[in-house]
């Protein structure tokens, strides 16, 4: 089975005050979906998507369900206009979720409802200030677990993000990941600079976030998949909506092997990775893990005109 064309979603991090607007108030089915994410989450998450303010968007459990809505309403505008021809799904960390509201896993509303708990769970895990992330270019995966083991000095250290080739993000205690700066520097790491994340992701300091996001995601109403998802923790596809809630559990502290995910794909035959949501981050990525592939950004009204327009002759 030649798996030619994969949708992917962005994560944390893509999000600008202003994203998904032009489409809710061109398309109805997009504004459907930012008006029942509204509703669930009992807060105006539209507005901040449209009108900002950064330091409020910044914010970890109002950045997952505005990302996750946007992408949501820019699908459902594909789908309405039968431009979701594909053969695969993956979504980068919090992506993750739109990608399986894409294939039928949740409701818009009902990820929403999840990501923004686990937003909240997330930064509850971790005092504000205590923990934190960098980035590493240059290393390889070894090289910068090597880095972590040295500058751990027995506190929570380790490889949280493999995003690209040579482009790494590390994890863990604050003092921790200075040290880490350090140590990157000496060992002729070409740049290592801090993240401006209100938290540190996806090592073993989020452990109380996945232990409380558990009973959230089992009683979820998951279904199963109707096309396949390549997970970020095991970078291998999967349908069934057990396996769809073990990913989204475990993923909270494991790292996001997105640079496996995507040569996974490629290996299963994709030769098209669509964007769906705001920003342009995973095409910049993927375009460095395979520059022969073609990647799409479908992020706003001109951009999901030309799609479907394409789609169409295609």
């Amino acid at each position: 089975m030649e798996h030619n064309t994969a949708f992917v979603f962005p994560g944390q991090g893509s999000q600008y005050a202003g994203m998904g607007r032009d489409v809710a108030e061109k398309y109805t089915a997009a504004k459907k979906v930012f008006d029942d994410i509204d509703a669930v989450l009992g807060y105006s998450i539209s507005k901040l998507c449209f009108e900002g303010p950064d330091e409020q968007l910044k914010l970890t459990e109002n950045t997952q369900p505005a990302i996750l809505a946007v992408s949501s309403a820019i699908h459902a505008v594909l789908e309405e206009l039968g431009a979701t021809r594909r053969d695969l799904v993956a979504g980068h960390s919090l992506g993750e979720y739109s990608a399986i509201v894409s294939v039928g896993g949740l409701t818009p509303a009902e990820a929403a409802h999840i990501v923004h708990l686990r937003g909240k769970f997330m930064q509850d895990a971790v005092p504000v200030g205590t923990g934190g992330m960098a980035a590493l270019i240059g290393p390889s995966v070894d090289d910068a677990r090597a880095i972590c083991e040295e500058a751990a000095q027995g506190e929570v250290l380790s490889v949280a993000n493999i995003n690209a080739p040579g482009q790494i993000v590390i994890a863990g205690t604050k003092a921790a990941v200075d040290r880490a700066i350090t140590v990157a520097k000496q060992r002729g790491v070409r740049r290592a600079l801090p993240l401006p994340v209100s938290a540190p992701f996806h090592c073993a300091l989020m452990k109380p976030a996945e232990e409380r996001l558990r009973p959230v995601l089992e009683s979820a109403h998951v279904k199963d998949l109707w096309l396949s998802l390549v997970s970020n923790v095991d970078a291998s596809p999967i349908g069934t909506a057990t396996a769809v809630r073990n990913a989204l559990l475990r993923q909270v502290a494991s790292p996001v092997r997105w640079v496996e995910s995507i040569e996974k794909m490629i290996a299963m035959g994709v030769r098209r990775f669509v964007e769906v949501g705001p920003g342009s981050v995973l095409a910049g990525l993927i375009k460095r893990i395979d520059p022969s592939v073609e990647t799409i950004n479908v992020s706003d009204v001109p951009s999901i005109e030309a799609f479907v327009e394409k789609s169409r002759q295609a």
